[in-house]
């Protein structure tokens, strides 16, 4: 009886697929929110705010676009990870000279996402799959909130009381407590490495595992969790 062979799609062909379409265009956001992040203009850090929100939400969007779809792709294992920080660093990175976030914390967020994004990266090549912690996820909310309120800036009214609300000071304050937890993450990630890899490395010298033999395990998904 002949077997059934499913056909991979080609990259050409994962370019137009909505949620990667999607993720792109996240992409191709980015530029307009920066341009419209503006210390004089209340309105036009309320549209940047705006536009960022958009994309963030186009996040979550273009995941579950994917999975319903059964289009989870290669390309967008890769893209969607990049688009996230790309989004994050670009816009923390263009608010330093404008006075909105210190830049030793832009520095130390930046040198955390590139040390773990290798480490990934590493892990991934290696078929290690590591599961995505909590205190990841939460890093990762409040990173969004706190650049969300550093982009709107200015204080507002509470509707109906003589209080405002700063948008500035809520922002950093998010932003230092998501550079704590990004701090507790990263030391968590190298743990868990550490520990993936002695245990690999037990496996192989008890000839439980073929160290030739990681595709299988190689092609889980790791991009896709949070560290």
């Amino acid at each position: 009886m002949a077997r059934r062979v499913r056909r991979r799609a080609n990259l050409a062909q994962e370019l137009l697929w909505v949620p990667n379409l999607l993720t792109m265009a996240r992409v191709a956001v980015i530029p307009l929110v920066l341009v419209y992040i503006d210390n004089e203009s209340p309105l036009r850090s309320f549209l940047a705010a705006l536009l960022y929100g958009a994309t963030a939400l186009t996040d979550a969007l273009d995941g579950y676009l994917a999975r319903r779809a059964g289009r989870v792709s290669m390309l967008g294992k890769f893209l969607d990870p990049l688009a996230d920080k790309l989004l994050v660093m670009a816009t923390l990175v263009w608010m330093v000279p404008m006075g909105r976030v210190e830049t030793w914390v832009v520095i130390l967020l930046l040198a955390r996402e590139i040390s773990i994004t290798a480490l990934r990266s590493i892990a991934s090549a290696e078929g290690l799959v590591i599961s995505a912690r909590q205190f990841g996820k939460d890093k990762t909310a409040l990173q969004m909130i706190g650049i969300l309120c550093l982009i709107i800036h200015f204080r507002y009214p509470v509707l109906w009381t003589s209080y405002y609300v700063d948008f500035h000071q809520v922002g950093l304050y998010t932003i230092y407590m998501s550079l704590v937890l990004s701090i507790f993450s990263a030391i968590e990630y190298v743990q868990l490495f550490a520990r993936a890899v002695n245990q690999r490395g037990e496996a192989e010298a008890e000839g439980e595992l073929d160290p030739d033999a990681d595709d299988d395990i190689a092609s889980r998904d790791l991009a896709d969790e949070e560290a």
